[in-house]
């Protein structure tokens, strides 16, 4: 595979390792005096971890997925305290609400200034504020990622505030802070994990840099996801899981994603579904028709040596075929009990409006191949 010129970024700092979150008061105090603190529902059970803080104001709590609203509120709260930096502790939701908060108070304006497709798009031209993300699920990667997905209820979509200025400062990922989550959590944070380290492994914008870490992210999220859903107290487990995700962020902050996402996006706008579980829900049907896309029209292609590779990293079996694959990811979905996307509620009668807002989805654009929109129906049937 020949590769073009390309750019790479990701956080100024990555702290990793059990424990390592004692450290977040000392990285919190190099950076600014006065932190915008964004939390889960529940501040309370990070009361030991935040304690040598000093917080700017109370916990801005992030009680579902992160909107426009929310994250104007948030930044209103940043200026209004006199905060001059966001620790953000939680899930990729709560992560991505403190890197948007982050972003408004390091450039000014709305998030309407900067969001894509529902907003007016503006380039975010100036750093964001220091922002130290201290992930508690193993599965977006969102400390590491360039981006932070707001929903837009009115237009029944989510997009994203974009750029590299808005990586955080400090990437602070402790698996002992995941130890807590329910098997649900585990499930569709981790099949996120997975397919984040897939999608930018196959994508045309793929990279050295990138590919490196994707290999090492499919071979980690293989080894931790099973174990970690059984058994949500397996340390070992949790590890893999959470530099799965670590890597799976780096990956797709530097060479896109793919249809999954360009989906999960979508479906997740009109539906009240888990962003994972709408990625494990269409990640087989996905590999399967693009595999079936790629072996018709373009059989030269070297994405399709790069599922086969994907392949024998997810079964850990030399000559494991993409069938094979197909095969582990699918017996994935149904031991971590993860229902199809029509249990969420999604209708047969929506698929001709998400196949036309997921052909337009920015995450398309590092798909291996064009997919026809009766391909896109297809998947989405089978997810559904």
């Amino acid at each position: 595979m020949s590769w073009s010129p390309f750019d790479f970024a990701t956080a100024g700092r990555v702290v990793f390792g059990a424990g390592r979150a004692a450290e977040l008061a000392a990285i919190a105090a190099g950076l600014g005096s006065r932190a915008l603190v964004c939390a889960g529902s529940d501040p309370s059970r990070h009361a030991r971890l935040l304690a040598g803080l000093t917080v700017a104001g109370e916990v801005f709590r992030v009680g579902g997925e992160p909107t426009v609203e929310l994250a104007r509120a948030a930044a209103a709260a940043a200026r209004e305290s006199g905060a001059d930096l966001v620790v953000a502790v939680g899930g990729g939701s709560v992560l991505d609400l403190g890197k948007a908060a982050a972003v408004l108070l390091g450039n000014g304006g709305d998030p309407l200034d900067y969001l894509e497709v529902v907003g007016r798009g503006r380039p975010i031209i100036r750093p964001a504020a220091p922002c130290v993300a201290v992930p508690t699920t193993a599965g977006t990667g969102a400390e590491v990622t360039a981006n932070a997905v707001l929903a837009s209820p009115g237009d029944g979509l989510k997009a994203s505030l974009r750029s590299p200025l808005m990586i955080p400062a400090v990437a602070l990922v402790d698996p002992l802070l995941t130890l807590g989550c329910p098997p649900a959590v585990t499930a569709s944070a981790g099949l996120d994990a997975l397919t984040q380290c897939l999608e930018p492994f196959v994508s045309v914008r793929a990279n050295p840099l990138t590919d490196g870490l994707a290999r090492a992210g499919l071979g980690h999220a293989a080894a931790g996801l099973r174990p970690a859903y059984a058994d949500g107290a397996d340390t070992d487990a949790r590890t893999h899981l959470s530099l799965g995700s670590l890597l799976g962020g780096m990956a797709l902050a530097n060479a896109k994603l793919g249809a999954v996402h360009g989906f999960a996006g979508v479906v997740g706008g009109l539906v009240a579904v888990p962003h994972g579980a709408a990625c494990a829900a269409l990640l087989a049907p996905t590999v399967e028709v693009t595999v079936a896309a790629l072996r018709s029209r373009a059989s030269g292609n070297p994405a399709l040596d790069r599922y086969a590779e994907a392949a024998r990293l997810l079964t850990g079996r030399p000559g494991a075929s993409v069938e094979d694959g197909l095969d582990w990811i699918r017996e994935t979905v149904r031991l971590l009990d993860v229902p199809p996307l029509g249990a969420y509620g999604l209708r047969p009668g929506q698929a001709d409006d998400v196949v036309a807002k997921a052909a337009r989805s920015s995450s398309m654009q590092g798909h291996p191949i064009e997919l026809a929109d009766r391909e896109l129906h297809e998947i989405l049937a089978a997810a559904s």
